[in-house]
């Protein structure tokens, strides 16, 4: 018993860097998808293509491979230029996840039929009115489920950080079981996982219920 406390207690300790990790990569993620996505609606066709090659490049490489080039490669194009390897996990993860996040929220935005802009214009409602009142309330409400997935997926993903010898939860269950040559450790980290994302679940359920009025 005070084996398997002592090891859930070193594989919680990875849990403190990979929640930190999940809670950065969101707070800065959505608002650049958000951002992202009404200068993809732009009508200047320049931003349209910047976002567009943002999108496409980070969305069709490996979220592996984006953190070995930001780690690695990044110092070698900008010289004097050294990341932490936390620093260069969660800059590479705000940017893989605010590309995903830039394409559900366009979508949600798309998805409002034309009449109710058109609706809020006769009312002499503003841009910033009709997007904050109409808009935008119902676009949240569609996004939700996707984002959910993406918030689940995230926190799968976390454990790619291993790669850099960062400590998290699947680094920290490793070293027991490559110590002890016991598959405990792994059972351990499997069941933080679910219960990290047990979590994600239940939040956006309850975001799901309130914006259920804009059915």
């Amino acid at each position: 018993m005070s084996y398997l406390i002592k090891s859930a207690q070193y594989i919680l300790e990875g849990g403190a860097v990979t929640l930190k990790l999940f809670f950065i990569t969101l707070a800065f993620s959505l608002p650049l998808g958000f951002v992202c996505a009404m200068a993809k609606t732009s009508r200047i066709r320049a931003v349209r293509i910047v976002m567009e090659l943002y999108t496409s490049i980070v969305r069709g490489t490996p979220l592996l491979l984006q953190i070995f080039f930001v780690y690695y490669g990044l110092p070698i194009l900008l010289p004097g230029l050294r990341l932490e390897r936390f620093s260069a996990a969660a800059l590479t993860f705000v940017l893989n996840y605010g590309a995903y996040f830039t394409e559900i929220f366009r979508g949600g935005i798309q998805s409002i039929d034309r009449g109710q802009y058109e609706a809020s214009r006769v009312l002499g409602m503003s841009y910033v009115q009709t997007m904050t009142r109409i808009v935008l309330p119902q676009t949240i409400k569609r996004v939700l489920p996707p984002v959910a997935n993406e918030a689940i997926t995230l926190v799968k993903d976390t454990a790619l950080v291993v790669v850099l010898g960062i400590g998290d939860i699947l680094r920290n269950s490793k070293e027991i079981v490559s110590r002890d040559f016991t598959i405990v450790p792994f059972v351990i980290a499997a069941g933080v996982y679910l219960l990290m994302n047990y979590g994600v679940v239940l939040f956006f359920k309850k975001l799901e219920q309130r914006y259920s009025v804009y059915e």
